[in-house]
């Protein structure tokens, strides 16, 4: 039965935890801003997407506005900018490396099939998920942890970026606009992956260290649903941005308080409750997941499609056998 509590995800406002959550995110993400020399230069990968933006029919109004420095853009992680979940490529790198057993390994590789399959995330799945990150890093030191994560962007997450949306952010970046991406991811993997895409930063999960070692507990929760948008929000204060004037895109709809925090929301692969929603308040799509709605939608987006579709084979292989 508890499967069933996925099907429908739940709706919760912002509780103390999450207004915590989003704090502290928001203070790791400017203690961690890039400085333009800090970032990676553009990869070939890059200017492929940026080739391919320039040739999408120009949108309904000039969008966004170079020269405005009290604008920016929040993007979501998984399934907008990456496809499938950075936490789970990331336990992929860790098993290969001995950090867990395999039975860990199968718990990951089951949650990530059931986020293919079902397309939602679920508080409770999520938190679990979390959980076992945080059992498996307690005790490393943050350190060591940056330095495997680099190594593990290379192997597992290069390769899946989504170009439609990295064009997107490169839009705003060439605007003169910061990016951040925002995500339940732990705030060092999505720091490293902000990086190597040349974005501003990143608000991720805070996980607690003391003297540069992991507890095993997170500051507040997962930087998910109503905590991103406090980490937005926080961020948005302390940096003195206009969120009006901002851009915010995702997947999902349990991102939903954070898109109408901004004056510029995008649902971007959207689910079904996004892009209902979506519609009815005429927010922006985009998807890139297969070449028919891209076209929909005017910009090109078969890049990843069999990854993605071998991903849903599996997971509904694995649901299958596990009933």
């Amino acid at each position: 039965m508890a499967a069933l509590g996925w099907l429908t995800p739940r709706r919760r406002p912002a509780t103390a935890r999450s207004v915590l959550a989003g704090e502290a995110a928001a203070e790791a993400a400017r203690k961690t801003t890039l400085s333009d020399d800090d970032r990676s230069p553009t990869t070939e990968q890059d200017t492929a997407a940026q080739d391919t933006a320039g040739k999408a029919k120009p949108a309904e109004e000039p969008f966004p506005v170079a020269g405005d420095d009290r604008a920016a853009a929040f993007f979501d992680l998984d399934n907008t900018v990456m496809q499938g979940a950075a936490l789970f490529h990331f336990g992929r790198g860790l098993y290969k490396r001995k950090f867990f057993q395999r039975r860990e390994l199968t718990r990951f590789a089951w949650q990530q099939a059931w986020f293919r399959l079902a397309g939602v995330e679920d508080p409770d799945h999520m938190q679990d998920a979390r959980d076992s990150a945080l059992s498996i890093v307690k005790g490393h030191r943050v350190s060591e942890l940056m330095s495997i994560g680099e190594e593990i962007y290379d192997e597992y997450m290069a390769d899946r970026i989504w170009p439609g949306t990295r064009a997107l952010a490169q839009a705003h970046l060439d605007a003169g606009q910061r990016v951040w991406l925002v995500t339940a991811a732990p705030v060092e993997t999505a720091t490293i992956i902000a990086r190597r895409l040349g974005l501003t930063g990143a608000l991720g999960t805070v996980a607690e260290s003391v003297d540069g070692v992991y507890t095993g507990r997170l500051v507040g929760e997962p930087l998910h649903g109503p905590a991103k948008a406090e980490a937005v929000r926080a961020l948005a204060a302390a940096e003195d941005l206009d969120l009006g004037r901002c851009a915010a895109y995702s997947d999902s709809h349990n991102d939903i308080p954070m898109l109408s925090l901004v004056g510029h929301p995008y649902a971007i692969n959207p689910d079904a409750k996004l892009r209902k929603h979506a519609r009815a308040l005429d927010w922006r799509l985009r998807d890139y997941r297969t070449g028919r709605k891209a076209v929909k939608v005017g910009i090109p987006a078969a890049a990843g499609v069999g990854a993605l579709a071998g991903g849903t084979a599996a997971a509904v292989a694995l649901h299958r056998r596990r009933r």
